[in-house]
């Protein structure tokens, strides 16, 4: 990929290679596509303001690169619009999730998260997605970002008429729910560009209602130091002890707020064999998971997005889990094996989870 993109050109039937476009994403096994401009001024008025608010936690990241989110054309220099695509990962299985989240004993990890990392997979087919609209276009400047890089996906999802962004802050797509990741490459062709989804959360505030700690504060406003999946994922410290209990047997990320979506009745799920669960996560127990030692985390974990937690935040989430389970020998006897693992932050929230049956 050149430093800058090559100037813009025109097509000489642009709408028939925008036509093109998502026909290839299609056969791509894309669910979703669409094409947006690269004017984000709102949302980066949105942003600069969540920013200022501090509440991105301990995300760095997030501020360092704010600006650079909102504006395309200084990420990569020469791209005048964006070509967005949708993967859906979601199962059938909402049920069952409500059921695991319902029994103490066994760990709850986010639906995305039960197999293979997306982030590869979808990397992969957007760089073979580029190649095919090369084949119908000729070389053009391009770049791929599967949450790689300072973008603002959910934004130029909804301007490419993906879905609208909801009150939890996930997209929805008003005939696919919200069980689906976002891709994007960013191009310096001048394609149509498609309209944006508008909303259709109405007056509904089931996510809001149903969040266990509380981390939607406002529509359209997500406090990530209060959200489980920052707590579980990003945020490498001690758990705030107000939000022990509410995180229940949650150990890698949350789903509550899409699980409730009216609009994922509508969605239509697709069988990814990469996404299947592996080393039968959804329905694995705490105390199972705890044993894990670190060799072992890393080997099942191998090509997996639970690495990103590392092996002491897994074993953090999962004494709080512990904690949470009601009292039985097992839960006891596995917080006990990990007593004096010798690392301060285990440590402590295994002395808070046995202090917790202690108390019962």
């Amino acid at each position: 990929m050149p430093d800058a993109a090559p100037p813009a050109r025109a097509l000489p039937e642009p709408q028939h290679v925008a036509a093109r476009i998502r026909a290839i994403a299609a056969e791509m096994g894309f669910q979703r596509c669409g094409i947006a401009g690269i004017e984000l001024a709102e949302d980066e008025a949105h942003l600069r303001d969540w920013l200022a608010q501090g509440l991105y936690g301990t995300m760095d990241w997030m501020a360092r690169h704010g600006t650079l989110r909102a504006r395309p054309a200084e990420l990569l220099p020469g791209t005048v619009r964006v070509i967005s695509v949708g993967l859906d990962y979601g199962r059938n299985d909402d049920d069952s999730a409500w059921d695991t989240l319902a029994d103490g004993r066994r760990a709850y990890v986010a639906r995305y998260a039960l197999g293979r990392d997306y982030h590869k997979l979808m990397r992969n087919r957007l760089q073979k997605f580029a190649h095919r609209i090369a084949e119908e276009i000729g070389p053009f400047g391009h770049r791929v970002f599967v949450d790689s890089a300072p973008v603002l996906e959910r934004a130029l999802a909804r301007n490419a008429g993906l879905g609208w962004i909801g009150k939890h802050t996930c997209l929805i797509d008003k005939r696919g729910g919200s069980w689906f990741f976002l891709g994007e490459i960013y191009v310096d062709v001048p394609l149509p560009i498609d309209p944006p989804a508008s909303a259709h959360c109405g007056t509904c505030t089931r996510c809001i209602d149903v969040c266990p700690t509380q981390a939607i504060v406002a529509p359209y406003r997500l406090d990530a130091r209060r959200c489980i999946s920052y707590l579980t994922i990003e945020h490498d410290g001690a758990i705030p002890e107000p939000l022990r209990a509410p995180i229940g047997n949650r150990i890698f990320g949350c789903d509550d707020c899409q699980l409730v979506c009216p609009w994922n009745k509508f969605a239509k799920r697709h069988d990814e064999p990469d996404f299947r669960a592996r080393n039968g996560l959804d329905s694995a127990t705490l105390a199972d998971l705890f044993a894990w030692d670190e060799d072992e985390f890393l080997q099942r974990t191998e090509g997996s997005p639970l690495r990103r937690s590392g092996h002491r935040r897994w074993l953090r989430n999962i004494a709080v889990a512990l904690g949470n389970a009601p009292t039985a020998p097992d839960t006891i006897t596995a917080l006990r094996t990990r007593r004096h693992s010798g690392d301060a932050l285990v440590d402590e929230h295994v002395e808070w989870a046995l202090a917790q049956h202690d108390a019962r």
